[in-house]
């Protein structure tokens, strides 16, 4: 089976990371209250800031987030099984993309570094995705794990399945034949199980 696979939310913790520096620069920095959505997975739709706030907000924190941020708890032991029973994964990432669309490959980097720390080599690489659904269907996936609903719901609305790696607060979607929601590695692994 060919798998699809974020890296931020999915891989590495850091989602988490960055809401906490978001709420932060929101509060310490700006002083402000823009928090106009906490279902939204990304800062730019999170907070009502401007783009120059943005950039601020990316200047500050994207590599101290990068920095700071761990492999996600179960990710190695289910990655290891499902690639010695043979499974592929093309990892198909956003990350370091800034809001005005340039690229920090520093950013890519501390992946790369984070990830062979952990002994982890991926089949494939596809960085800078920001609309996910033509490497998806290039690279004929068959299940695509991501944790932002948006994207979730343009591949499910393609007929690409996907498994909707959904934070606490993070926008609820219904389940369909093409959506399924989980929480941590251990129900990806029965969900790839089920599949196979």
């Amino acid at each position: 089976m060919k798998i699809g696979i974020d890296l931020d939310g999915v891989v590495i913790d850091s989602e988490t990371t960055f809401r906490t520096y978001e709420e932060i620069y929101d509060i310490d920095v700006l002083k402000e209250n823009n928090l106009i959505n906490a279902e939204e997975p990304k800062f730019q739709a999170r907070y009502n800031w401007s783009l120059d706030q943005q950039k601020d907000f990316t200047n500050r924190y994207f590599v101290k987030v990068a920095k700071e941020s761990n492999i996600m708890s179960g990710f190695v032991g289910v990655y290891t099984r499902l690639k010695e029973q043979g499974h592929k994964f093309i990892v198909i990432t956003a990350r370091g993309l800034t809001p005005d669309g340039k690229f920090m490959k520093e950013m890519e980097d501390n992946a790369r570094e984070l990830l062979n720390k952990n002994g982890i080599v991926f089949d494939k690489y596809y960085w800078k995705q920001k609309d996910k659904l033509d490497v998806c269907l290039e690279e004929n996936i068959d299940v695509m794990i991501d944790d932002d609903w948006r994207i979730i719901k343009k591949l499910s609305d393609n007929g690409i399945k996907t498994l909707y790696f959904r934070d606490t607060n993070l926008k609820k979607l219904e389940e369909t034949d093409y959506i399924c929601e989980v929480n941590n590695w251990g129900e990806i692994y029965r969900k790839i199980k089920s599949y196979s």
